[in-house]
């Protein structure tokens, strides 16, 4: 894989990358079968970095730290220039499926409420004639007990899937990939959150020239106020206090 730049933002260190690099990327680490997992870090991802030094540790173990967000796109060019872009948890996983149509890669899926994982699956297979999404499983809203565990484990063990698709929300799903890589047979792990529900039709994604404005998180939190304000409404305030420290050299 070629040298990928990375640049900090408040303690996170992130890849400068793009769809095509990130791609690329995971595939090569699948075909040398080398184990990590891809964090997709926005603002959300960066501030709670900033009150958990344990998961900032985690950010910045991972094999992909991407650009998951606007506001770190523009930092990226800021800092190292070059052909970085937004490298967004469902756009990255479409790109992804998009290039294992021909038995490149086989997948699984974890995570979603009840019967979301499935429809992702029929989704995607439709959408995309020869992939191969070899198992799915939905776990509980709390840690995995001991016979989840070893039923999860006993699952991948006959699967073998070359990627793992965690679809949990920030930073449970981080948390979860970096415990349970080294515990089960699979090669890359990717966090990419709420793209269980968007491509599986659940929820509806914002139009994409709101995606490109930097303000998908005012079209999220209107859709869903209640689980999102304070994501929202106390982070990216956060965020663009500590953000104007660094780039005047406070911090």
């Amino acid at each position: 894989m070629p040298a990928i730049s990375r640049f900090n933002v408040l303690g996170v260190s992130l890849r400068a990358m793009n769809l095509r690099v990130a791609t690329a990327a995971i595939l090569e680490a699948v075909r040398t079968r080398s184990k990590g997992y891809v964090c997709v870090t926005g603002v959300h991802g960066v501030i709670e970095a900033q009150d958990d030094e344990g998961f900032r540790r985690i950010l910045n173990a991972a094999f992909l730290n991407t650009t998951d967000g606007m506001p770190l796109v523009w930092l990226g060019r800021h800092y190292v220039g070059g052909e970085i872009d937004r490298v967004y948890g469902p756009d990255l996983m479409l790109e992804v499926f998009d290039a294992t149509q021909r038995g490149e890669a086989t997948h699984f899926f974890y995570g979603g409420a009840p019967g979301v994982a499935e429809e992702l699956k029929a989704k995607l297979e439709a959408r995309f004639p020869g992939v191969q999404v070899v198992g799915t499983y939905t776990p509980p809203f709390r840690p995995l007990e001991a016979t989840e565990e070893a039923e999860l484990a006993a699952l991948l063990a006959e699967k073998k899937p070359d990627l793992f698709w965690v679809g949990l929300s920030t930073p449970k799903q981080e948390r979860f990939m970096a415990e349970y890589l080294p515990k089960l047979e699979t090669t890359v792990m990717l966090g990419v959150g709420a793209a269980f529900d968007f491509h599986s039709g659940r929820v509806q994604q914002a139009p994409r020239w709101i995606q490109r404005s930097g303000f998908e998180w005012l079209y999220r939190l209107c859709s869903q106020p209640k689980r999102l304000a304070r994501r929202y409404l106390v982070n990216n305030p956060r965020f663009l206090w500590r953000i104007a420290g660094q780039l005047l050299g406070l911090r």
